[in-house]
This record gives C-alpha cells, structure tokens and sequence, in this order.
C-alpha cells in the first residue's frame, strides 16, 4: 500500500501498530528495523525522520503479569531507537482497558509533534522525550537503576509503583522503590539476594514513573530470562 506514494518527496513518517503482532515479538525486534531501513531505501534517504508509538495499555490493569505479551512488544519497539533519526511517544498511561484502540488521540499526536519539532524542526524542547532506562547494580539486597536522556529530571513521587524484583530463581515480586537522586532503588523483604528488576512490565501496568513535564517512562527489564 505504500510503494505507489515512493515517487513522492515526504519529510518523514509517524507510525502506529504493534498489536497484531504480540505473539511473535522477537521477531518484530527485526521487522520492524527493517521496515524503517527499507522505506528509507524505497525514498533514497537514510536520514528520514520515522517516529513511532509504543503500544498503549490494554486488557486488566496489573502491577505485573509475567504471562503478559505486549511489555515484549513495548520492548522490541524500544529496539529501534538504536536507529539514528527515530523517536518513540510512550502511550501507556493514556489506553484503555476495553478498548484496543484507545480514543485519546490527541495526546498521541501532542507526544509525537514534541519530537518532530525538536529534532526535525530544531525548536529548543527539553523535554520531548522522557529519560531511558540504562544500567543496574545489584547492592546487597537492593538493585539500583540509573537511566540516560534525563532531560529535566523525574517527576518525584513520594512511593513508587510499577517495579518488581526476582532472584535467581525467576520468581518476580512486587517490589519497593525509591528515588536517590535521579537514580532510583528497588527492593523487597521477599527477595534477600536479588538478580533483576521489572519494570511496568504487564499488558496494562500500574505505575507512576514520569519526566518532569508528564511523559511516562518506557517498561523494561534488567533481565534477559
């Protein structure tokens, strides 16, 4: 359906779907990149801007729900901003529950036109994209997660929700965290000797984790289990 429009000059592309595709998530991983580097080709330009939206929350909100599918999705979406000149407008505070398509389109839009207008249109916005999960440190009992992009910070909420913790064995529990800093501490009297820590990691996540300026913070994991 696209490749009649090839001949024509655009100046970029916005992009929203993932759900058909939750059971075969890894393999989006791929497709998805490659659907990016392919339109590029098709319009002989490596450097078009594609800005995308990561899946909403649907189906019944939960801390976490380790059979869930769409996190994967949300995951191998992420993936692609490996590519250069992509963005990604995070949508899980804004689904529906019943609804697969949820109605609040216009703070879609309002997300991906901060992106297009800071790094297309070089308008000066700090806070068009909210900071990125990047490392972690297991201390003692307590796993520490430091993030990049940090823009203007986090908004800070006195108790934290949406993490959970495992140990060795898999088992994931809702978890405790806290700010130290712009780092954040994560930790639970049922795991003495953590491994990895999730975060929003459920269909349609219970949690509050937002940039300064409201834009919520992507689900990820710590783990490759």
């Amino acid at each position: 359906m696209v490749h009649p429009f090839i001949n024509f000059p655009i100046k970029g592309f916005i992009w929203y779907q993932g759900e058909g595709n939750e059971g075969r998530a890894y393999e989006y991983t791929d497709l998805f990149q490659a659907l990016i580097n392919d339109w590029r080709q098709k319009w002989n330009n490596q450097t078009l801007p594609f800005y995308f939206v990561q899946l909403a929350a649907f189906r019944e909100a939960s801390l976490i729900d380790m059979n869930a599918k769409w996190p994967y999705v949300r995951e191998a979406q992420s993936a692609a901003l490996a590519l250069s000149h992509t963005g990604m407008a995070i949508t899980t505070d804004i689904g529906d529950e019943k609804d697969i398509h949820p109605k609040n389109k216009q703070e879609v839009g309002r997300r991906l036109a901060l992106l297009a207008l800071r790094d297309t249109y070089n308008k000066q916005i700090t806070d068009a994209s909210a900071p990125v999960y990047d490392t972690y440190r297991i201390e003692g009992n307590t796993i520490r997660i430091r993030f990049k992009d940090l823009g203007n910070g986090f908004r800070k909420e006195a108790s934290l929700k949406g993490f959970a913790i495992a140990g060795t064995d898999h088992q994931f529990y809702p978890a405790e965290a806290h700010f130290d800093g712009d780092e954040i501490i994560v930790h639970s009297a049922q795991v003495s000797l953590p491994a990895a820590v999730r975060y929003g990691w459920a269909d349609s996540p219970i949690c509050n984790l937002f940039s300064t300026s409201g834009l919520p913070i992507s689900s990820f994991r710590t783990d490759r289990w």
